[in-house]
């Protein structure tokens, strides 16, 4: 069988002919736009009039209104923003894709993750899809959509950089499990969606860190359904405190199967303050929590779920892991103020 060869002047010819639009995107941008259309009706611009604070600059009369973002979690209006988009806020109005303003009643606000859930009242809300923060893996395509500097519906887009970040809050509180991104962002961006290749919110884009370029970080998706969960039914969260900084870690399978534990992660325990009121003295740096009351422990979404107002006060039992065996030491959490 013969084959043919183009010669030089054929392959000119080819490289000629025109190529529809719609194959002209490669595999990488047909992602994010696909990704950006099943979000973008649900991402809201926050602009915000603040109380004025005695001793700082009273805003411009000409535009007294700082900006931030937001998304839709609900049909009937529920927004999920950073609460330091809406904190001290006198007045909080909320635009739609369509052009549309509405004033927003604040349901909730929990400065120890920097998240808030306001209401607005209309018809037809298009709300966004939660993916499981879990299954993130670092070089996962993350895509961040928001209004930086009042440029409305603005989208960039990186990879997920590294996961179990810990991040300090206006509060001076650390949040825990934060996903780090090098997706572009900017004043503004605070409290839009990152979400990823499949239009799944991921996380609530939350800081940047100036003057470095590509190190911003979102509060991970799991978290902010558990935290705006609680916000909407209760207006707050109660929980309880051990009183340390920790973050997740894999376990080799050697120590997994000689603890017989279910997961093959833990939480590090990387510092433990005993200055707060609780009983943690059994408690050290290089502890890694695996167990809480007989509940199996992977990651800091795993205690946040557990550490609720139900055991403030109360002893629990921990199961730690010690130069790779298994310790049961007991606790008792005291409320988070």
């Amino acid at each position: 069988m013969l084959s043919f060869i183009s010669t030089e002047d054929d392959l000119h010819l080819e490289t000629r002919i025109p190529i529809p639009d719609q194959y002209a995107l490669d595999a990488y941008s047909g992602i994010i736009v696909n990704a950006a259309k099943s979000v973008s009706k649900s991402v809201v611009h926050i602009k915000v009039k603040k109380k004025q604070v005695p001793g700082t600059k009273p805003p411009n009369p000409q535009n007294p209104y700082a900006t931030g973002s937001g998304f839709i979690i609900s049909s009937d209006g529920y927004v999920v923003t950073n609460n330091h988009v809406i904190s001290n806020a006198e007045e909080i109005l909320v635009a739609l894709p369509d052009g549309s303003e509405h004033e927003a009643k604040v349901i909730g606000q929990d400065p120890a993750t920097d998240l808030a859930v306001v209401k607005i009242y209309a018809d037809s809300y298009k709300s966004v899809v939660f993916g499981n923060s879990d299954r993130l893996q670092v070089g996962q395509i993350a895509i961040a959509l928001g209004n930086p500097y009042g440029f409305q519906y603005s989208v960039t887009a990186g990879v997920v950089s590294a996961l179990g970040r810990t991040l300090r809050t206006e509060s001076g509180r650390l949040i825990d499990d934060v996903i780090q991104t090098d997706a572009a962002l900017n004043p503004g961006n605070s409290g839009g969606p990152l979400v990823n290749s499949a239009g799944e919110v991921i996380g609530v884009n939350t800081a940047i860190i100036l003057p470095a370029q590509g190190l911003c970080f979102a509060v991970s998706s799991n978290l902010t359904q558990l935290i705006t969960g609680k916000l909407i039914i209760e207006g707050k969260v109660r929980r309880g405190y051990l009183g340390i900084v920790g973050q997740i870690v894999k376990l080799t399978t050697r120590i997994v199967q000689y603890n017989k534990l279910e997961k093959h992660t833990g939480v590090y325990v990387v510092e433990v303050d005993h200055n707060k009121g609780i009983h943690n003295s059994d408690l050290f740096p290089g502890d890694i929590i695996v167990g809480f009351n007989s509940n199996s422990i992977g990651s800091i979404d795993d205690l946040h779920r557990l550490m609720d107002e139900s055991v403030i006060g109360r002893m629990i039992n921990l199961s730690v892991l010690r130069s790779g065996k298994a310790h049961e030491i007991s606790v008792t959490p005291a409320e988070l103020k």
